[in-house]
């Protein structure tokens, strides 16, 4: 049923029709004032208010700068604005596209407050700002106002530190809250200049307004392009000024109220710069982080201890921000990187049990309720199950012995909500990369925002060595997944740029070939390590599974993926802990799959080729600095830590698979690699061999000689002899001459 329109609007709008000029108009506007103010005028009777006055006579009352002698400078401007701003309180009209359209002319208004002081001015202003705060509550209105720049002229308003300026900041926050990163521009300077000058208010304002804008930069930072800001921020005042205005909060006798958002605060900024910005203060780097770890361990207890799911999520994303701030910590006390007392590595240890008793208590009852009911969960409550499964892999990541049983209990639910968020992650990149429109559910969207089981590899990994949690691995078909990962992620390394069209084929290339663009090569960098903990993964279950990779058709596929696949992969230094990986692993399931190998099969040829590749390089003479020293190549040094004992293992892997598949002997032969190993050691002096690597060698040509006898010949060739004798390599001594 449509509003009635009372007798008063009628004749209000007959008398607004029947204006011949604009003086009568204006005369009829202080009756139309009264009456918008008043109860009984509703929605309709604004709307056939509006349209009767006519937005375009509003603008020119506006925008007019002559008024009669006896009239204050502002009357004109003054009475427009009050009736807009009694129209603005109307949704309706808020989002009418003539108010909309004029959205410049209130947004010159209050960019002209510090114009003059007089109180009018002030009215006027703040009836503007009344009017774009409505206008901003509405999603035509922000789409409006980010169209005309809204964004950098607050920024502008608020660092000249004009009237009313919170207002401006409010605005602000809604357009960047709702439009997020977008709402930015490339430049990253007017983003430094207004959260600079926040920064400062926040650090040297000690009233309630200190919390406030708290939450202003909580707003302004989680909206911001990260990556620009991120580059550039070492230039920029505000990390500083944050970090003293939580310091001063966070080392405060505070109630709830005011230390949620500074929480919230310190969690984007670990998040945007790294857990290096908590260790700023040149006295005392430490304390501000062992402090943040205590208060988020004690947060998180309080949060979920003692409470069901429901209570748990009314406060659900400053338990969240707790878990970034523990994830990111863990994460770099990992590095040994920071100087710990055994007293302060305990604290953390009894703060980190604390919280991740926690977590696994409430996942066990969430786990427990969704094996009953798997549609338990509704989206948002899902969202923080899984930021809960994220923040405890990554303590599982640390080898951390607690609690284990609880774990083996929560794997199988754990695995599920990982998997689920793989698929749906992989299946949104891979319609992007298509660059369809494939309209995806929201709630889908989201679960496909973060890979949960791409931050679980590291603690699978761990996992994989223990028996107990690889059976449930196993029991899951988790391997299945796994390879499926390892695919999606090989996808990614192994970047190909788009084909050249037609027209371009054949033509002289006068421009070098553009470097890839920085996302890229983040995104390749992110799957290089995610393919390298497979790859652990997998070695674990390779060699502690032994009979079951020996019958499994799944391993056999992923024998014939690494065939097929390491030999295209790029011979760049960034890919060769990758190389490495899955150089050995292929040698550890071709030692299980060995009866499968076929001699004809060509891809293999290329696989050994790769794998002799790797293992060849790894160690020479030329490098050393008095030349008659074995040292590892200059290219693998900068990794010898993650490839030291692969190497050794990939050593002692073809050896063994020298004894499975006896033909293998030939590439070893043909590639010049053992007398290569012959010649190289005839370089190096006595006694400087270290054991490992001695034993290494010897037992590698011992096999080799066992597998293939023309080796003798070639290695008698190159003096095998003199390097038996030098190096005491008794038992090829014996293979090769005898007793």
């Amino acid at each position: 049923m449509s509003e009635s329109v009372p007798d008063s609007v009628k004749k209000c709008i007959a008398i607004l029709k029947a204006a011949e000029s604009d003086t009568e108009k204006f005369a009829a506007l202080f009756m139309v004032t009264k009456l918008v103010k008043g109860e009984d005028c509703n929605t309709r009777s604004k709307k056939l208010l509006f349209e009767a006055i006519g937005f375009k006579f509003l603008k020119r009352l506006l925008l007019s700068p002559d008024v009669p002698a006896d009239c204050p400078p502002l009357v004109y401007k003054s009475v427009a604005l009050s009736i807009l701003s009694s129209f603005c309180s109307d949704s309706e009209l808020a989002t009418h596209p003539e108010m909309l359209a004029n959205i410049p002319v209130f947004l010159d208004i209050v960019q002209q407050a510090d114009d003059d002081d007089l109180d009018d001015n002030l009215i006027v202003v703040s009836e503007a700002y009344e009017c774009l705060q409505n206008i901003a509550a509405h999603e035509p209105g922000q789409l409006a106002l980010l169209e005309v720049g809204g964004v950098a002229k607050m920024c502008e308003i608020y660092a000249q530190q004009s009237f009313q300026t919170d207002e401006a900041l409010n605005i602000l926050v809604t357009l960047v809250g709702r439009f997020g990163p977008s709402a930015w521009d490339i430049n990253p300077k007017p983003f430094h200049v207004i959260v600079n000058k926040i920064a400062l208010d926040f650090e040297t304002d000690h009233s309630e307004r200190k919390f406030e804008l708290c939450g202003m930069l909580y707003a302004l930072l989680s909206s911001c392009r990260r990556d620009v800001i991120v580059a550039t921020a070492s230039d920029a005042l505000w990390p500083g000024s944050i970090h003293k205005g939580l310091s001063d909060i966070l080392t405060s006798k505070l109630g709830k109220a005011q230390r949620d958002p500074a929480l919230k605060l310190t969690s984007i900024m670990v998040e945007l710069l790294g857990v290096e910005w908590c260790l700023s203060d040149e006295e005392r780097p430490r304390q501000f982080l062992l402090l943040l770890v205590q208060l988020c361990s004690v947060e998180i207890r309080m949060q979920l201890e003692d409470r069901n799911f429901k209570q748990i999520m009314t406060n659900a994303d400053l338990v969240t921000a707790c878990f970034v701030i523990l994830e990111l910590s863990i994460a770099y006390i990992a590095t040994d990187t920071l100087e710990l007392e055994q007293k302060e590595k305990q604290q953390l240890y009894t703060a980190f049990k604390g919280a991740f008793s926690a977590v696994i208590t409430v996942l066990t009852k969430v786990s427990n309720d969704f094996t009953k009911n798997p549609n338990i969960l509704d989206i948002k409550g899902k969202v923080f199950v899984c930021a809960m499964v994220r923040v405890l892999s990554a303590w599982l990541a640390q080898e951390t012995s607690a609690m284990r049983n609880a774990i083996y209990a929560l794997l199988p639910f754990m695995l599920t909500l990982a998997n689920e968020t793989f698929y749906a992650y992989r299946s949104r990149r891979l319609a992007e990369k298509r660059q369809t429109s494939d309209a995806m559910e929201t709630e889908t969207d989201i679960i496909s925002q973060v890979d949960i089981l791409r931050l679980m590899l590291p603690a699978l990994c761990h996992l994989a060595v223990e028996e107990k949690a690889r059976k449930i691995l196993l029991e899951a078909k988790e391997d299945e997944v796994l390879y499926e990962c390892l695919a999606y992620h090989w996808s990614i390394v192994h970047y190909k740029k788009p084909p050249v069209p037609k027209s371009e084929r054949g033509k002289v290339k006068k421009e070098p070939e553009m470097e890839l663009d920085p996302k890229v090569q983040e995104e390749m960098k992110d799957s290089r390590a995610a393919m390298i903990s497979i790859c652990n993964i997998f070695m674990n279950v390779t060699v502690l599974e032994a009979k079951m990779v020996e019958e499994s058709m799944l391993f056999a596929t992923l024998l014939k993926f690494i065939f097929n696949n390491l030999p295209e992969l790029k011979s760049i230094p960034e890919n060769l802990v990758l190389h490495g990986n899955l150089a050995v692993l292929g040698l550890l399931l071709l030692k299980q799959q060995a009866k499968r190998v076929k001699k004809n099969d060509f891809t293999i040829c290329r696989y050994i080729q790769a794998t002799i590749r790797f293992l060849w390089d790894a160690y020479n003479v030329d490098e050393s600095n008095d030349t008659s020293a074995l040292v590892v190549a200059i290219s693998y040094k900068k990794y010898w830590f993650e490839l030291m004992e692969l190497w050794f293992l990939g050593m002692q892997t073809m050896s063994a698979v020298l004894a499975l598949v006896p033909w293998i002997s030939e590439f070893a032969i043909e590639s010049g690699w053992a007398e290569g190993i012959i010649d190289m050691l005839h370089k190096v002096r006595l006694g400087s061999l270290p054991a490992n690597t001695k034993s290494a060698y010897e037992d590698f040509l011992c096999h080799l000689v066992d597998a293939n006898n023309s080796v003798t010949t070639v290695l008698k060739e190159h003096d095998a002899l003199s390097v038996c004798r030098t190096h005491r390599f008794m038992e090829l001594g014996k293979r090769l001459f005898g007793d």
